[in-house]
């Protein structure tokens, strides 16, 4: 049996052929109605990118803005006790409502005691200026009498003078033996009368003088007595206004129009001076922005504004800028930074931005805006 050739092998012991690989699916291709809404949300995010740019670019926008309003601290000016409370929480009130009475009686009995005080000082002033109007009568007599007096003095010295004159005469006509004795005699006997009624007469002028001394130092205390009663009236006075004041504060009144809140009173507390009893909300409403200090170099006063508020998201409130504060915020707190003192970190600071709505609004929402809710707010600026 002829031999197999070498290079011969069995049929099993050859290499098997590869399997050939599988093709690729072509790619999917996207439907028509794909492409649309690929078109479509691609217009939607440029659209939105462009309307955020265009906010960014003509709004500057803050979300640190809260609602403000005219809150009245209502107080009592007296201590006392409550008697009546007119008010209720969350009512509607006009400016004089009478919200709280006080007891009346402590105030009133202070109030009578102060008027009788005042009637007695005006009653005894007018003791004192009655004798202040004799002072004044009796000063003016005595001047009178005084005057007088001083008359009779020098008529009686002119009397003396020519009795003098008489006596020297008769004197030397009574050396020449031209005069009786008796006339010189006469003479003599005037001449003593006159000087007599001259003594007579510089006694009573010094007398009367001292009368008006006398009189000048009664007027002088009746003008004291009378300041002192004036005084005393002006006090009495000062006592009976404030004793009435005082019970003028037992009715305590609505300063403003608004509705009432916080309300902890009632009847029969004893309250303090200066004790907060209720607060009275106006319905004025503004918004006070908190912007950055890198937002403000465009804010000026009267540009117009957007104002979303929280408790509102249905609607978008317009207005306008008042007014800027003077300072930033961190200068109006109770205990302001001091950056001049250790490590300083730079912080940025928020400027108060004053926003009021446009009143058609304001009244339309007047019942759901109040103080303190939050909002965001947009300020135009270009």
């Amino acid at each position: 049996m002829p031999a197999s050739p070498p290079d011969s092998a069995p049929e099993n012991s050859r290499a098997p052929t590869p399997a050939p690989e599988p093709a690729l699916p072509p790619p999917a291709r996207l439907s028509r109605t794909q492409t649309w809404i690929l078109v479509i949300l691609a217009a939607v995010v440029c659209a939105w990118l462009a309307r955020f740019a265009y906010h960014l670019w003509k709004y500057e926008e803050t979300d640190d803005a809260y609602a403000s309003g005219h809150v009245h601290q209502i107080s009592a000016q007296v201590n006392g006790q409550i008697a009546e409370v007119l008010a209720r929480e969350n009512q509607t009130v006009h400016a004089g409502d009478l919200l709280v009475r006080l007891d009346p009686l402590e105030f009133a009995i202070g109030s009578k005691k102060a008027a009788a005080a005042l009637a007695e000082a005006e009653a005894a002033a007018a003791e004192i200026k009655s004798a202040q109007a004799q002072a004044e009568a009796d000063l003016a007599q005595a001047r009178a009498r005084a005057r007088q007096a001083e008359a009779q003095t020098e008529q009686a010295r002119a009397q003396l003078a020519l009795a003098q004159l008489t006596l020297d005469r008769d004197n030397r006509m009574a050396q020449d033996r031209a005069l009786a004795p008796s006339e010189l005699d006469t003479a003599r006997a005037d001449f003593a009368a006159a000087s007599a009624a001259v003594r007579a007469a510089s006694a009573n002028d010094d007398s009367l003088k001292a009368g008006v001394l006398a009189a000048t130092a009664r007027r002088e205390a009746a003008l004291a007595q009378a300041k002192s009663a004036a005084a005393a009236i002006d006090l009495a006075q000062a006592a009976a206004q404030d004793a009435q004041r005082q019970l003028s504060y037992v009715e305590i009144r609505s300063p403003a129009d608004g509705r009432i809140g916080n309300k902890n009173v009632e009847i029969g507390n004893r309250i303090q001076i200066g004790q907060t009893l209720m607060v009275v909300v106006e319905p004025e409403i503004w918004f006070e922005a908190n912007y950055k200090e890198t937002q403000l170099a465009h804010i000026r006063a009267g540009q117009p504004a957007e104002v979303k508020i929280d408790a509102i998201p249905d609607h978008t409130f317009t207005g306008r800028v008042e007014s800027v504060a003077p300072a930033s915020g961190a200068e109006f707190a109770l205990l302001p930074a001091d950056n001049a003192t250790g490590n300083f970190t730079k912080v940025v600071q928020r400027v108060p931005v004053k926003i009021v709505l446009t009143p058609s609004e304001t009244e339309a929402y007047s019942d759901r805006i109040r103080p303190g809710l939050s909002a965001v707010v947009n300020v135009q600026i270009r």
